[in-house]
């Protein structure tokens, strides 16, 4: 099977197995172009879901999760075992070492090319996952095409570095007279990017957003199909603890012991990921033995609390689905109808 040139360029090639466990010959018609999407909370149970949903719909699994992109994160990440990854192929997972951050703008890119070349393979496409930023590629525009040159980053870093907070703020609002808008002037994240971006574009960061709000989604010209999986809230913490513990006696100390040594640090955003960040507190001496599972379930529980939060007000209308009730083919009733007609 040829690979798509523009798919080569991204370093992606599709999984042997997609290419053998079913023949798709030319009499095949070039499936729609549909993304359903399959999201919940932290411990919901969507990879079963997934998986099943999938090998009934000649489907494969898109990951949108922010973890999963990394290589040797696996047991903190309750990655898809590779006996689950042999019934379906997934996409997106373990493409990065976890010392290199995977951003936004690569992730659109990336996406994009597996999804085009599901498409063309006549294969429904399955994006699963709960990390809300990159979840929202497939709805909105999430990353603006301001291109921030290595000399505008080291040059704010120093500014940060040696004035201070205040200092960026300061030029901040020199450089926008009409005011700051909602940015929290207090995160020094926000206020550097924000920074950066107006340094390197010579707007402002009101004619920054004006332009963003134009822009077209990534996945504009898909119809997008989301559903959201829900349990009871006791429920959902019972099976956060029992993560944890199933965690800890797979060899989280250990895998992280390893991360630390790959150059986990350099990753700042997987170094601070929940079940990573306990740990390395653990290997440190700032946190006990007997505080560790206690910690990963806590911050665990206060995750879902705002991914809840997130999921009602930054998605679109969506389904909730009660999993206790749940059936394969109410998940996506289009696609099962459709199968059905087949």
């Amino acid at each position: 099977m040829s690979v798509p040139a523009h798919v080569q360029k991204l370093g992606y090639v599709p999984p042997a197995e997609t290419c053998t466990r079913r023949p798709f010959g030319e009499d095949r018609p070039t499936m729609e172009r549909i993304l359903h999407v399959l999201t919940g909370p932290t411990a919901v149970g969507k990879t079963e879901w997934a998986l099943g949903w999938a090998e009934a719909h000649d489907a494969e699994i898109v990951s949108c999760d922010s973890l999963l992109f990394y290589r040797g994160m696996d047991i903190g990440t309750a990655k898809p075992t590779p006996a689950e990854r042999a019934r379906v192929p997934h996409h997106l997972i373990d493409i990065r070492n976890a010392a290199d951050q995977m951003d936004i703008t690569q992730y659109v890119a990336e996406a994009k090319a597996v999804c085009a070349d599901l498409q063309a393979r006549g294969r429904r496409v399955l994006v699963t996952g709960g990390s809300g930023f990159y979840l929202k590629t497939f709805f909105a525009p999430v990353a603006d095409a301001v291109d921030v040159p290595p000399a505008v980053r080291a040059a704010v870093a120093a500014r940060l570095e040696q004035d201070g907070l205040p200092a960026l703020v300061e030029e901040l609002r020199r450089l926008n007279p009409q005011g700051l808008g909602l940015l929290d002037v207090r995160n020094p994240r926000r206020v550097v990017r924000a920074l950066e971006r107006c340094r390197a574009s010579g707007r402002t960061l009101a004619e920054l957003a004006g332009a963003f709000a134009r822009q077209p989604a990534p996945f504009a010209g898909w119809e997008v199909r989301l559903v959201r999986l829900d349990r009871p809230r006791a429920e959902l913490e019972a099976r956060i603890d029992r993560r944890v513990q199933a965690m800890l006696a797979a060899g989280l100390v250990e895998e992280v012991r390893r991360l630390l040594a790959a150059g986990l640090k350099q990753n700042a955003s997987a170094a601070g990921a929940i079940g990573y960040r306990e740990t390395i507190a653990f290997l440190e001496g700032r946190l006990r033995e007997d505080e560790l599972a206690p910690a990963m379930a806590k911050n665990t529980r206060a995750l879902v609390k705002k991914q809840l939060t997130w999921f009602r007000t930054q998605l679109p209308p969506h389904p909730v689905l009660a999993v206790d009730r749940l059936t394969l083919e109410a998940l996506f009733p289009a696609a099962t109808a459709s199968a059905a007609r087949r």
